[in-house]
């Protein structure tokens, strides 16, 4: 295996490592009034994973992934889940969706629990492929 280190790769992914999870936290806000939204968001924060992975090695991938990869599947997975919640309380079926405003002075922040179940896909989706990449390099060196 060649260990050389490549100057020009390791700046260009520190760069584009921060590019990427950009790129995915707008694919996520505009994604969850429209289709996608959170899994292909999650499909780029992997992507930005594996190739931190790829240039840094795999603990300095598995370092930037917020509480690792297990602890962001499971906190997606609780906010998917809690997304739920506020339909059981109306007595409607669960994971009937709830869109609200929230007034903020002379602006209104538009809130729903659409928003909340992507964010949640998203953690679940990130923390799972992206812990299975950083795993699949680790076995491969």
């Amino acid at each position: 295996m060649n260990t050389e280190r490549s100057i020009v790769l390791e700046n260009a992914v520190s760069l584009l490592y921060w590019v990427m999870l950009g790129a995915a936290l707008l694919l996520l806000l505009r994604g969850h009034n429209a289709p996608g939204g959170g899994f292909i968001a999650a499909l780029v924060a992997v992507a930005a994973t594996a190739a931190r992975a790829l240039v840094y090695g795999t603990a300095a991938a598995r370092a930037r992934m917020p509480l690792g990869p297990l602890g962001l599947s499971a906190l997606g997975l609780a906010l998917a889940a809690a997304s739920g919640l506020p339909a059981l309380f109306q007595e409607q079926a669960f994971l009937t969706h709830w869109w609200g405003e929230l007034a903020a002075g002379p602006l209104a922040l538009e809130l729903s629990t659409v928003l909340l179940f992507d964010i949640g896909v998203a953690l679940c989706v990130w923390g799972a492929l992206g812990g299975f990449c950083v795993r699949l390099l680790e076995a491969m060196r």
